[in-house]
């Protein structure tokens, strides 16, 4: 009776031993692939334009709230904890040589963005939600709903650069109305997240003051996020199911590094990982690679009109390698994302919100 009694004990150790096991797999190719990106990085760090040192530096303070917080109960956590360790080492010079050259190379956009060049600036989720299909729009536009140049105006009132010594978190109506339209598709509502996001991260209140519409009275900040991470939730799965392609993946994995970083674990998808680490490329590190090749075979212009969905800050930047500089800048974050994730799980503090 006692041996019966013990069976269903041992086979749930079992499955937990498993599960551990099968964590510990991805999390060591997550740093891998991680530490592939960064070599990338170390190439390549006079070259990488703003938009990619961003990413660079979401994975820096992904990585150091890992390695804070490291769950390292057993020898191979505490090995992986070590091989974070380092690659964060790595990361921290390789960024500094980066964001020195970006200075240099480009002090008007590096003036106007300098806030989130210090990881500090990025809050890791400490609580995970989860998206709401109830929140998927009926209908979307077939095409974005504004340009770079309004979307980097209204980040930079929301960070006080907008002139010398600027006041932050200032929120224009044109700002406020375009950031919270409905129906936005592609790079124009997962920038509308970002500014949501950013200004959280700021410490900006009351971004949605003075807004009089009758039918967004009771509207949160929380509820918009709620809105836009479902609605890229659909797009994603659409994207996924109609096929990753050349002009699709990139908002793809910036839809995942963006609700990841606000806290929607649902994003972080076993497949949707595999899609990713697939698309790093063995011999140099970066991912996107393939995609610059076409548009040196074909020109950038060519390329541009046949792309549907086209970027809302087009500040891309192809390196000598043929590297896209946005792309791998996504990728490296949203699996740093991946990384916080699978170590949160260990953790029931942290599980999903229901």
């Amino acid at each position: 009776m006692r041996t019966a009694a013990l069976r269903p004990a041992a086979a749930l150790a079992l499955f937990a031993a498993a599960l551990c096991a099968s964590r510990a797999e991805v999390i060591d190719d997550i740093l891998g692939s991680l530490s592939r990106g960064v070599s990338f990085l170390e190439r390549q760090h006079e070259h990488i334009n703003l938009d990619g040192a961003v990413g660079f530096v979401m994975l820096q303070a992904e990585l150091k709230e890992a390695v804070r917080t490291w769950p390292h109960t057993d020898p191979v956590s505490w090995a992986q904890r070590t091989t974070a360790v380092a690659l964060l080492n790595r990361l921290d010079q390789s960024l500094e040589k980066a964001v020195a050259a970006l200075k240099l190379n480009d002090p008007k956009y590096y003036r106007e963005f300098e806030p989130l060049l210090t990881w500090t600036f990025w809050m890791i989720p400490r609580e995970w939600r989860s998206t709401d299909p109830s929140l998927v729009y009926p209908s979307t536009l077939t095409s974005e709903c504004y340009d770079e140049q309004l979307s980097d105006k209204c980040l930079t009132l929301l960070l006080g650069t907008w002139k010398m010594n600027g006041t932050p978190c200032i929120v224009t109506k044109p700002c406020r109305d375009t950031m919270t339209r409905f129906g936005c598709p592609h790079y124009s509502l997962s920038h509308q997240l970002l500014y949501f996001m950013i200004g959280r991260m700021r410490g900006c209140n009351n971004l949605l003051k003075g807004d009089t519409r009758a039918s967004r009275a009771n509207m949160t900040e929380q509820n918009y996020q709620d809105i836009f991470c479902s609605n890229m939730m659909k797009a994603n799965q659409d994207i996924v199911a109609n096929g990753l392609t050349e002009q699709t993946v990139d908002i793809f994995i910036e839809n995942i590094l963006i609700c990841g970083l606000t806290g929607f674990s649902d994003f972080h998808k076993t497949d949707w990982l595999q899609h990713i680490l697939r698309l790093q490329d063995d011999e140099v590190g970066c991912f996107g690679r393939d995609r610059s090749f076409v548009s040196q075979i074909i020109g950038d212009e060519l390329l541009e009109q046949l792309q549907p969905h086209r970027r809302v800050k087009r500040r891309e930047k192809i390196l000598p390698d043929g590297c896209s500089s946005h792309m791998t800048a996504v990728a490296v974050g949203a699996l740093g994302g991946y990384l916080s994730f699978h170590l949160a799980e260990q953790d029931i503090t942290k599980r999903p919100l229901s």
